[in-house]
């Protein structure tokens, strides 16, 4: 059996979508949720999230809409984003990670609308949870999201959602049939056209 490290940040509304696609992965191969710092990661490639690019933000949150309605989801904009996710991800490490957890968690922001630490909403999760606020600050829980986060780097993970798959990453909620491809084996990724892929060379490149 395959192991797929899913790593995710609740920051991300797309990464939220692909939650709901979690238990089809685990029916074929052993899923592991990995929550990492999203900032973190684009602090590192030396990029922008979504959101943080004019632009892009307005169209970020209407695309994620239509995913969401066209796979009968339910979706609802928290009342302010970006967010600062830290809460949700030790409360995610915390509890263990498991792919029911991450799912009530990602329930919380995209399908309720709350944010970490908002009043009354918040610390019913927690009772829900059974957590007491004070466990979300314990070292041993702040170090094991920054792991994860650097073990995301090292495997070349740079957005979320992600899914890691025998070394091969594989990112998005648009790739989530990758993924299912990916469990099974499907020839493509031992093409000739995907090796080709990943040894093109750069033609030009932008001043910075």
């Amino acid at each position: 059996m395959k192991t797929v490290d899913w790593y995710f940040d609740f920051i991300s509304p797309f990464a939220y979508l692909q939650s709901s696609r979690l238990d089809d992965f685990a029916e074929y191969a052993l899923v592991r949720c990995k929550p990492v710092l999203l900032a973190g990661l684009l602090k590192h490639h030396g990029s922008k999230g979504p959101a943080e690019i004019a632009a892009k933000r307005g169209w970020t949150y209407e695309h994620a809409l239509w995913l969401a309605q066209r796979n009968d989801l339910p979706m609802r904009l928290p009342s302010a984003h970006p967010f600062n996710p830290l809460a949700l991800l030790r409360l995610s490490v915390r509890l263990g990670n498991s792919v029911r957890v991450v799912q009530r968690l990602f329930a919380y922001v995209w399908r309720d609308g709350h944010l970490p630490g908002e009043e009354g909403a918040w610390d019913a999760l927690l009772e829900e949870l059974g957590v007491r606020p004070a466990e979300l600050d314990a070292p041993e829980i702040k170090q094991a999201l920054r792991q994860t986060t650097q073990e995301a780097i090292e495997a070349g993970v740079f957005g979320v959602p992600t899914a890691v798959i025998d070394g091969h990453v594989i990112w998005g909620f648009d790739a989530t049939d990758m993924v299912h491809a990916k469990i099974a084996d499907d020839p493509f990724f031992e093409s000739a056209g995907l090796a080709a892929a990943h040894s093109l060379p750069v033609g030009v490149q932008r001043e910075t």
